[in-house]
């Protein structure tokens, strides 16, 4: 009987969730395109390179975490939309709103909910196992979206803390060679991988729509909040104030990161016997211990029997 309402109440909340996808289906695009072009105003495909595909099978789950997310947000009110929006940008996501992240917690959650309240029983456990294995899911889900976003976002930009030195010597090259500083981040921005060549791209598009040389910059230090980055920025925007040449900026700046490149190896080398000591106490110790007690002790056990 237990499994039968857990079974019926399966069924029942997957037929609401396909009701819900189909009806989403059915909505029309046009002002929900254009609100969202105007949410994420600047972050083209073009500027971006193109980092997140709107493939036409993804098209339909988004729209419906985008309905599930305001629905949720109205929900619980207030939730960090500023904080999650600043995580999403720094993590590349640009066409991920913090509502539409949302939704795809309320599907992760109610998802693994049901693989758990269908899949435990189909196993011969206990109804309670089931519930208790669904609460578990569900809280799983919610955190899963927020978890690799987080890991995105660390590895972005460490990725660009470490393609910055390679960006200011090539921004020394060219400004020494006669270009301006928005000329010499366009060589930059076509040299480089991505991400930093992605932000280059969207600080070179932010100013030509509009703001000055330095928002653009102080822009890109708010996107990617990278330690370097920020020295960047802060030498760039100090300079200006100053009127300090930008040669002699990007001179002094480039010194300064390969000091900086040159602790960071150094550091990291320090670390490294602390690191080897999981390794070698758990998993190489063992087995040379095996190697070298273990015949001697059998031969001790053949004389004393």
């Amino acid at each position: 009987m237990d499994l039968e309402l857990i079974a019926v109440a399966g069924v029942l909340l997957l037929g609401a969730g396909v009701t819900v996808l189909l009806v989403n289906l059915r909505k029309e695009r046009g002002a929900t395109g254009t609100l969202d072009q105007i949410g994420t105003y600047g972050y083209v495909a073009e500027a971006t390179g193109g980092s997140e595909v709107d493939a036409p099978g993804r098209r339909p789950l988004d729209r419906l975490a985008g309905r599930l997310g305001d629905i949720a947000a109205r929900r619980l009110g207030r939730f960090g939309e500023n904080e999650v929006r600043q995580k999403l940008i720094a993590a590349g996501m640009y066409g991920t709103t913090p509502r539409k992240l949302l939704g795809y917690q309320v599907i992760l959650s109610i998802f693994l909910a049901l693989v758990a309240l269908w899949g435990i029983p189909a196993l011969g456990r206990s109804a309670l196992l089931a519930v208790i294995g669904a609460v578990a899911g569900a809280a799983l889900g919610w955190f899963i979206p927020n978890v690799y976003v987080d890991r995105r976002r660390r590895l972005r930009l460490e990725t660009v803390d470490r393609q910055l030195p390679d960006m200011i010597d090539l921004l020394v090259v060219t400004i020494e060679a006669g270009l301006g500083i928005l000329a010499s981040m366009r060589v930059a921005s076509e040299t480089l991988r991505d991400p930093l060549g992605q932000e280059l791209r969207l600080t070179l598009q932010e100013q030509r729509m509009g703001l000055s040389v330095g928002e653009a910059i102080e822009s890109l230090g708010r996107r990617a909040n990278a330690p370097n980055m920020r020295i960047f920025v802060r030498s760039l925007t100090q300079g200006e104030k100053l009127g300090v040449s930008i040669g002699t900026t990007m001179r002094n700046l480039a010194s300064e990161m390969r000091k900086r490149r040159k602790a960071m190896v150094e550091e990291a080398a320090q670390k490294l016997p602390i690191k080897m000591l999981f390794p070698l106490g758990f998993l190489i110790f063992p087995a040379i211990f095996i190697v070298l007690l273990v015949p001697p002790f059998i031969r001790v056990v053949d004389v004393l029997g």
